[in-house]
């Protein structure tokens, strides 16, 4: 392989742009690998950590960018990396021309928007602190999209924020509503009459989606960051969370979405919900504590469900699947069960990956959680940092996940696989069109195979969101994919495909 660094000096983009068009040109014949980096100090150990740093890149400053191309010939090599230039100034000049002017400091930024409540800060992890400070102080509402971010300062920031009476949604905010708006990857639904606390962004969007399913609504959906109910931080955003929605006159009923909280943050919580004067359903993955105030569920789904009884004052049956003779009829379709017994899972959604582990865990014993060529069940978040170093994340860029997906046929050609299991997260910061994505990749792991193990996904949006969720079905069960609209259906059935023995109790009984 050829490889050919350029640098362009002083020229700032931002990453998600950056990686972007780099997913877009590696998808080129004989092109090995695109890289485009902003010369920061972190960018640099990420490239020699992947073994693409050269002499040339070690150059670059903060504000230079990096472009590495490694190619089958020097030609292309130059000709990819003269091309990666060209389309970033282009996007650039498409960028300025939709806006007159664009503020480089917040203080010129309130210049414009005196009336701002809210700022939304996706920088890089060592300078993402400083700019929430900077908003805090300003009286901004925080909506902190950066990771990274050191756990003494998320700790400080939360506790200024809590002290001005100030929201501080992160770090590592994927999703939050607020007021009928959505922030990062949100799904269109209406607002309503459910408020939510996550600590997860897919499970916001899972849950958002499936109370929109049941023609109820979201009020605020309040992202707190997936760490805030650690011992380190110790609940404190999500308690102040709760209380807001607790006094919000439009909110009926709260979800509050999390891992399982330490145990002495459970205890604060259970003591601080019983003040509280409307009821909280709780979903803690693979845990629940003791608590008479929180109404703990299983499932996403069974939280959503949970929540849009009580604002209906309905009594709920909970059922393992919503329509069990529509699913012994698709059962039917994959001739009752897989060819093969492994299960794996590749997961753009963390919460969803690990909403799956534990269904399937439960009825096939142990679950791997790193994508490993063995005979074992896997579930993967593809999310999860180890796989994004240098990558868009999957839900930006689903071409990641096919490039795992055909790595694993070609070690073993997945002869053990019995079930494909995957989630597809529709709405506004998702690819455009992650279900032709995965269509595509199943078609072409069918030709280099020979063989496609039977395929399930959960399919995670709304008919409003911007891709089309019925178009999205289409073109996965075109593919030959049982679809579901609830990622614990979804686990299920793939633990029902390969493991038969489970069907009585998943089909006959409820939960």
């Amino acid at each position: 392989m050829h490889c050919k660094t350029a640098i362009i000096a002083s020229s700032y983009y931002d990453s998600v742009v950056l990686m972007r068009v780099a997913s877009q040109l590696k998808k080129r014949q004989n092109v090995a690998e695109v890289a485009l980096f902003m010369g920061t100090e972190g960018n640099h150990d990420l490239l020699a950590q992947v073994g693409l740093a050269t002499p040339e890149s070690k150059e670059a400053g903060p504000q230079d960018l990096i472009i590495i191309v490694k190619a089958e010939s020097d030609e292309l090599a130059e000709s990819i990396a003269a091309e990666a230039a060209q389309l970033l100034r282009s996007r650039r000049g498409a960028d300025q021309a939709a806006a007159d002017y664009r503020p480089r400091t917040l203080d010129r930024a309130l210049g414009f928007l005196p009336g701002a409540t809210l700022a939304a800060i996706s920088v890089p992890g060592a300078y993402a602190a400083r700019e929430a400070a900077r908003c805090l102080d300003q009286g901004l509402h925080v909506f902190l999209f950066s990771d990274n971010v050191a756990l003494e300062d998320e700790k400080r920031l939360k506790a200024t924020a809590i002290e001005r009476d100030l929201l501080l949604m992160g770090p590592d905010c994927g999703t939050a509503y607020l007021n009928g708006v959505g922030l990062g990857f949100t799904n269109v639904v209406e607002r309503g009459r459910i408020g939510c606390v996550a600590a997860s962004g897919t499970g916001l969007q899972a849950v958002a989606c499936r109370i929109a399913q049941q023609g109820e609504g979201i009020s605020h959906g309040i992202g707190v960051g997936g760490r805030d109910l650690s011992r380190d931080i110790g609940g404190i955003m999500t308690e102040y969370a709760l209380k807001l929605l607790d006094q919000d006159p439009q909110t009926e009923v709260i979800v509050l979405l999390s891992k399982p909280p330490h145990e002495t943050v459970a205890r604060r919580l259970q003591e601080f919900c019983a003040t509280l004067h409307k009821p909280v359903v709780a979903c803690f993955q693979g845990s629940t504590i003791a608590a008479e105030a929180l109404q703990q569920v299983v499932t996403l789904d069974e939280a959503a469900d949970v929540a849009v009884r009580l604002v209906r004052g309905s009594s709920l049956v909970p059922q393992f699947f919503d329509d069990p003779e529509a699913v012994a009829a698709q059962l039917h379709h994959h001739g009752g069960h897989a060819v093969g017994k492994q299960v794996i899972g590749l997961f753009t959604g963390g919460t969803l990956a690990k909403e799956a582990t534990l269904l399937l865990s439960a009825t096939l014993g142990p679950i791997g959680m790193e994508v490993v060529a063995s005979g074992g069940h896997m579930v993967v978040d593809l999310g999860d940092d180890r796989y994004t170093i240098g990558r868009p994340h999957p839900m930006i860029a689903p071409e990641n996940r096919t490039e795992q997906l055909l790595e694993l046929a070609a070690v073993n050609g997945l002869e053990h696989c019995g079930v494909l299991l995957f989630d597809v997260v529709l709405g506004h910061g998702s690819h455009l069109d992650p279900a032709g994505e995965l269509a595509q990749a199943l078609t072409q792991l069918r030709s280099r195979s020979g063989r496609l193990p039977s395929v399930v996904v959960s399919l995670i949006g709304t008919e409003q969101d911007p891709q089309d969720l019925s178009e999205q079905r289409r073109l996965l069960e075109e593919a030959g994919a049982s679809v579901f609209s609830v990622n614990s259906q979804a686990a299920r059935f793939a633990a029902m495909l390969v493991e038969p023995a489970c069907r009585q109790t998943f089909l006959e009984k409820t939960r």
